[in-house]
């Protein structure tokens, strides 16, 4: 049934913000990675599984490579660094309108020590000059032995089913991993956790982002009238960073909340009755323990 099907898991790495969830999400066709304009939004490796008649590739989304110094930071490179050794396959995805020459030198000599072939992906090509690709494919082909060299625009969609088929040549033959209707092996209420992580890094500035971390309480499932209930928790350091996240007279908790709740619904498909708390946990980004217990392992 499967003959001359091709398929393998393929480890997405790069800097923060090179726009490799994007680029997972134009991929599948639906959204599975939550998003922002800040970098360091993905904390966990992230699976999606792209289809293709004759393929199917397993994409696993990681948080950016950078030079980590807190607990939480170093978890998330940790977390890119494993993954490259479990994959037949790696995507290098660097953003073509503003390399990070100090995170892609780290990117690469984690690279340098893995064997399985790497494709370089140049992102975000709607946002530079055409003529400006060329000296940049230049100045990185001689970085390492790569496979193949893939312009992209995630935002847009340009060039990313021609990624696809470079990817689908690459991958060993194999039967697939995943059922024909699988888009990611996450629960949705891992899912639904991150989504309400993405509107507080959407709708907040400065620290904040960078010192939340959402837990659920409950995600029950109700068949009449059918509706998903869902307590959630969005912990933070700082009393005053409770106070932000609240806002006047609850008006931030608000937006988050309604915000989250209607990308929520679009995932299950049913009425969802969300209810949000604000928890202070004093400096769990610097603490272990606390790390684990919310989910950073």
């Amino acid at each position: 049934m499967f003959e001359n099907f091709k398929s393998g898991f393929i480890g997405m790495i790069g800097a923060p913000n090179v726009g490799k969830s994007t680029l997972l999400n134009q991929m599948l066709g639906e959204k599975v990675s939550i998003t922002s304009s800040k970098p360091q939004t993905t904390r966990n490796r992230i699976l999606g599984v792209v289809h293709r008649e004759k393929a199917q590739l397993v994409m696993l989304d990681t948080p950016g490579i950078h030079s980590a110094k807190s607990p939480l930071n170093k978890h998330m490179v940790d977390v890119a660094m494993q993954c490259m050794g479990d994959v037949d396959l790696i995507m290098f995805v660097v953003d073509a309108s503003k390399p990070d020459p100090n995170s892609e030198r780290l990117a690469l000599k984690g690279l340098a020590k893995q064997k399985m072939p790497v494709i370089l992906v140049l992102n975000k090509i709607d946002l530079i000059k055409k003529e400006t690709l060329l000296p940049l494919i230049a100045k990185l082909e001689p970085l390492a032995d790569f496979k193949a060299i893939v312009p992209v625009s995630a935002e847009t969609g340009e060039q990313v089913e021609e990624l696809i088929a470079i990817l689908e040549e690459q991958l060993p033959q194999g039967p697939p991993f995943f059922p024909e209707d699988s888009l990611t092996d996450m629960p949705e209420r891992f899912v639904a956790a991150e989504m309400i992580r993405e509107k507080v890094f959407r709708m907040t500035s400065q620290e904040i982002p960078y010192s939340v971390a959402v837990t659920l309480d409950s995600f029950t499932e109700q068949e009449k009238p059918p509706m998903v209930k869902i307590s959630a928790v969005i912990h933070v350091e700082r009393d005053s960073q409770k106070g932000i996240i609240i806002g006047k007279q609850g008006a931030m908790l608000k937006k988050i909340g309604t915000s989250a709740r209607q990308e929520i619904e679009r995932m299950v498909g049913v009425k969802v009755f969300l209810k949000l708390f604000v928890r202070v946990e004093k400096n769990w980004s610097t603490d272990t323990k606390a790390m684990r217990r919310l989910g950073y392992e």
